[in-house]
């Protein structure tokens, strides 16, 4: 199984674009968003990728809690399973307690995973490239034994992205 993860949009729908047509190509089959996509526009754009997803409200989404009726964006800490798996997303990393297999979070706008106890925690990084010229997002493939997590970057005038990877054993 393989999700795109993605964090901190604000507004910048062409990055969000390009971060879930790469997702794609990398066979991604669920999109999760840890918040501040910031626009209607955003989740359009989520919504037409044509995956399953689900998107928490971040601190500066308070104009798309009209929107939660036609969109799958909750409000956080918000937890669900995929599969067998249990994860909690979040914007504000508030509630990183471990009570799930996966803990999702953006608001920092740098990468981040970390496997200790049992427990997987990710931050994407940031789509919208604010703190550096540097896109940023996130693939987690969940096998038998192992998680493999995949951070994406890239430079904003540049045109492929640039990989590390982690592998943890579950």
């Amino acid at each position: 199984m393989k999700i795109g993860i993605l964090s901190d949009s604000h507004h910048k729908n062409e990055y969000l674009k390009e971060c879930i047509e790469f997702l794609k190509k990398e066979n991604c089959e669920y999109l999760i968003h840890a918040g501040d996509i910031c626009s209607k526009d955003g989740l359009d754009i989520l919504k037409n990728s044509n995956l399953k997803y689900i998107v928490v409200f971040g601190n500066n989404d308070r104009d798309l809690f009209q929107f939660s009726e036609d969109y799958n964006i909750k409000k956080e800490p918000y937890y669900f399973k995929i599969k067998d798996k249990s994860f909690k997303l979040m914007h504000l990393p508030f509630h990183l307690h471990p009570d799930t297999d996966i803990i999702i979070f953006g608001h920092t706008h740098k990468f981040d995973c970390e496997y200790k106890n049992k427990k997987l925690f990710i931050n994407p990084g940031e789509v919208c490239a604010r703190e550096k010229p540097i896109i940023s997002c996130a693939k987690l493939e969940i096998n038998t034994n192992e998680y493999i997590i995949t951070h994406y970057f890239k430079n904003t005038n540049e045109n492929n992205f640039m990989k590390e990877e982690f592998r943890y054993e579950q």
